[in-house]
């Protein structure tokens, strides 16, 4: 009940400032010129957006020059992680490769003290 209470009083405040900017505007709008064409706004809007156009200066090669070198710079970064990736396996391939040689010879001279 309350919260409708504040909505509508929040309304009724929105329409008397509505009307109130609009009773002070009335003598300005009275006097513009009645035959001020509309379209001359839009004309200058889009002559403005001709004259800033962006893709004038658009050249196709450097376009293709900057996005090769983007794709050459990661395709350098994903060899470069694959390699360190590659080495570390080797690395504890060689470790896996070395303790089992150790246990080989250890279980080797285990085996000869026994007799």
């Amino acid at each position: 009940m309350k919260s409708e209470l504040i909505a509508f009083i929040i309304f009724l405040c929105s329409l008397i400032s509505i009307g109130v900017i609009i009773y002070r505007k009335i003598p300005l709008l009275l006097k513009l010129p009645k035959t001020a064409p509309s379209y001359f706004v839009w004309q200058r809007f889009f002559l403005k957006a001709k004259e800033l156009n962006p893709l004038k200066q658009f050249s196709s090669e450097m376009f293709l020059q900057k996005t090769l070198s983007k794709v050459r710079v990661l395709t350098l970064k994903t060899d470069n992680k694959t390699s360190s990736w590659l080495q570390s396996l080797r690395q504890k391939t060689q470790k896996k490769k070395f303790q089992e040689d150790d246990k080989y010879w250890e279980e080797i001279k285990k085996s000869t003290r026994k007799k």
